[in-house]
């Protein structure tokens, strides 16, 4: 027997990349965004700004495959996201949370200790906060399905069975966030990096949505 398509899933499709949500609080969100950069451009912190646009690729890459298992499964993606929204880009991603996700990374890294090597509780601080940071994260993520408006349908994405989450949905996140800012002076490899993953998201993207997909 086929799964039917949960309520969730149908609600998010119901008002996928509707004009008609729109609310102008998407404008003041985005001049915040621009306002973390355009400090960060001030101040010429190339390795902060690159850290940050790695973190926010990884996301979208993230939410591309999410997009691509509620029409493979044809039932539901990972994560879901419902409720008041200013606008649903895909079905578990809408604008609020890709404003969080471009400043995420940026406050990520202003948080690394300027040497790599230095340990917190014994244990080496890029991995210390790395993990840290993914398990705040995820504790924000349970609150969130609390209400209502954030869901998981699969038992091996859901509490309590959260590891693969902690890893896959934001460990990834915070680790190329933090090597692309540990390569400091290494531009062109930082560039590489990053247009790497711009040039997999937009193949993906434009893949997905020939395919309808998206």
């Amino acid at each position: 027997m086929i799964a039917a398509i949960t309520d969730a899933s149908q609600e998010a499709l119901d008002i996928l990349r509707d004009g008609s949500t729109f609310s102008w609080t998407t404008v003041t969100l985005l001049a915040f965004a621009f306002y973390v950069y355009a400090v960060e451009i001030e101040r010429r912190r190339w390795d902060i700004i690159l850290a940050g646009v790695a973190f926010f690729l990884m996301d979208v890459f993230n939410e591309l495959v999410n997009s691509a298992i509620l029409h493979a499964s044809d039932r539901s993606a990972l994560w879901t996201v419902t409720g008041d929204t200013s606008y649903l880009i895909l079905v578990g991603w809408c604008i609020e949370i890709v404003f969080l996700f471009l400043v995420t990374g940026i406050i990520f890294v202003k948080q690394l200790p300027p040497d790599p090597r230095t340990r917190i509780l014994g244990v080496p601080n890029r991995v210390f906060l790395v993990l840290a940071f993914s398990l705040f994260c995820v504790l924000v993520e349970v609150f969130l399905e609390s209400t209502g408006y954030f869901h998981w349908d699969y038992w091996w994405w859901n509490v309590p069975f959260v590891p693969l989450i902690v890893i896959f949905g934001y460990a990834t996140f915070f680790a190329i966030a933090a090597y692309v800012h540990d390569l400091g002076a290494n531009r062109r490899k930082q560039l590489r990096i990053v247009g790497g993953m711009a040039t997999i998201d937009a193949t993906l993207a434009v893949g997905l949505g020939l395919a309808g997909w998206l």
